[in-house]
């Protein structure tokens, strides 16, 4: 929001590149995991639906923060911005670890993986990509109303509610072999 317009095309696509090489580095992991051990899937798989739950709830318990909207005199280049954005998407250790906790959710382990990792993992760069367009372009436009306290709390009872259902499903979803 404090960049402006001049920003959102670097910062689209570090967000795209950012979450693909986590998803990767990810899907790497859960695939090798897969390989080894039913166990260990679905040992990773309760811990995934736990910490789905965990960052629900805290969501859901986070007070109401005002958003800080620095504007600088100086603006980051487009280059800075998107090295910036890309290293934190990519290298965020929550992104990494909700993708390997989301993503056996969706696998069946007696179907082929490697193309349903494949659909996975392409639906949510897309997807991803598609919010980083719709905050960039609607950003600037709706800077009053997305730090507002009522939005803000919208945001958290609202994605606090998703992510603790996604973790609750999570744990009761049963085997699939």
């Amino acid at each position: 929001m404090s960049h402006g317009y001049k920003a959102k095309i670097p910062l689209i696509l570090a967000v795209a590149l950012g979450d693909s090489t986590a998803l990767a580095l990810s899907l790497l992991g859960l695939g090798a995991l897969l390989a080894e051990s039913a166990f260990l899937f679905q040992a990773v798989k309760w811990i995934g639906g736990l910490y789905l739950l965990f960052l629900g709830v805290k969501l859901l318990m986070t007070g109401i923060k005002p958003a800080i909207i620095c504007k600088h005199e100086e603006r980051p280049s487009s280059w800075r911005l998107f090295t910036n954005t890309y290293l934190v998407t990519a290298f965020n250790p929550k992104g990494i670890v909700f993708f390997v906790a989301f993503s056996p959710q969706f696998i069946n382990t007696n179907a082929d993986v490697t193309s349903q990792l494949w659909v996975l993992a392409i639906t949510f760069v897309v997807l991803a990509s598609l919010n980083a367009t719709i905050y960039a372009a609607f950003a600037a436009k709706i800077q009053k109303v997305l730090s507002s306290p009522k939005t803000q709390r919208i945001f958290n009872i609202s994605g606090g509610s998703l992510l603790s259902t996604a973790g609750i499903w999570a744990l009761s979803a049963e085997q699939t072999e």
